[in-house]
């Protein structure tokens, strides 16, 4: 029996998506050793194999196949744009993708006018701008504090991440527009969905479970 692997996004999102694979019986003991220097962690009984990598390479295993499972947050599957099937809505993780700014900045969206924009994430930005607010953009890409780029006169407007508005309320700055909401996706491979179809299938059904078993509890 070949292995069926995943490939999980470093961090918080990793251990929630073991604590929803041990709701429905699939464990992995050599994860639990925090001190190991392993990459690839197997369950050789129920022939799985898992490992870590940082969220934006998720997509592009899964897409050649080096893994067949992956689980990641919205906001990378969008800016990577890989070939993939997004199967399931882990429903953790939840925060959204905003366009923030100074509430001057406001009159700008949708204007007609070149504006900056900094951001994490070129794509999305880019796609939100084209082709929802038909408005051409200069895009600068920045990896560090994106809440930077306006207050310094970089940007007029961010594209970025936010989960509770705080630091962009604390630095004169606010949501100007919501571009989509996010959180945690199970995605398969294309080719591994056909050739692995039986097992990647109760895969799929036992996670949808879990999910439908922890919105009841809510």
């Amino acid at each position: 029996m070949r292995y069926i692997t995943f490939a999980l996004a470093k961090g918080r999102l990793a251990n929630k998506a073991m604590e929803m694979l041990g709701e429905m019986g699939i464990f992995c003991e050599e994860m639990k050793d925090k001190d190991t220097r392993k990459l690839i962690f197997v369950n050789e009984e129920l022939g799985l194999r898992f490992f870590l990598a940082k969220a934006n390479d998720v997509p592009t295993y899964v897409e050649y196949g080096a893994a067949d499972i992956g689980i990641v947050g919205l906001d990378t599957i969008l800016e990577e744009g890989r070939k993939l099937y997004e199967v399931a809505d882990l429903n953790v993780g939840k925060c959204r993708m905003c366009v923030a700014g100074p509430l001057s900045a406001k009159e700008l969206l949708g204007s007609g006018k070149l504006i900056r924009v900094a951001t994490k994430y070129p794509n999305i930005a880019k796609d939100y701008f084209y082709n929802q607010l038909h408005q051409t953009v200069e895009i600068i890409k920045l990896n560090g504090s994106i809440e930077l780029a306006p207050i310094v006169g970089l940007s007029e407007v961010i594209v970025d991440i936010v989960e509770t508005g705080s630091t962009l309320r604390e630095n004169g700055l606010e949501v100007l527009e919501e571009i989509v909401p996010l959180s945690a996706r199970m995605v398969v491979n294309q080719v591994s969905m056909k050739m692995e179809s039986e097992r990647i299938n109760a895969i799929i059904k036992g996670m949808r479970e879990v999910i439908e078993k922890r919105n009841a509890a809510k």
